[in-house]
């Protein structure tokens, strides 16, 4: 089992979101970047944890965890000429961009990124690393169950 940290803008999907979506699951959508795309592509593996991660907002951090429920897929979003995602390079025969189904577990208390950056057991986290943008990126297993830890401690 691996660990990850998916990026999400709440104005776009929230953990909310996903906890009121059927069965608390939604696809993993709108992935523009190669790096981010081979880990859901090529590592993510059904099972694996997601620590749900709230971007571009006033207070960013981690809102839930998640569980990938399934294996990947194309992301229907590089086709729609509509929509801010579409990748006029991408076809059906050679699709570009990736999806993964990921399914809400729990809620927990919201870990600020703030406090993160406090917590001696997350200082190599590559979330906490000068210039890291990454919209996925791995978490280690003892980074993992520091965050669990804290996010579901009372209080």
């Amino acid at each position: 089992m691996r660990y990850w940290l998916m990026k999400s803008e709440p104005d776009e999907v929230s953990f909310d979101d996903v906890l009121a979506a059927p069965g608390q699951t939604v696809a993993w959508f709108g992935v523009r970047n190669y790096q981010a795309r081979n880990f859901m592509r090529d590592a993510m593996q059904v099972g694996d944890g997601i620590l749900f991660y709230h971007s571009s907002c006033a207070v960013p951090g981690v809102a839930g965890i998640a569980e990938v429920v399934s294996g990947p897929y194309p992301d229907a979003s590089q086709f729609d000429s509509a929509g801010k995602y579409f990748d006029p390079k991408a076809t059906q025969a050679q699709p570009r961009w990736i999806s993964v189904d990921v399914q809400a577990k729990e809620k927990g208390r919201y870990l600020p990124l703030s406090d993160m950056r406090s917590m001696p057991a997350l200082e190599d986290m590559v979330l906490l690393q000068k210039g890291s943008r990454l919209s996925i990126s791995p978490v280690t297993a003892a980074q993992w169950n520091a965050i669990l830890e804290t996010i579901r401690a009372p209080g």
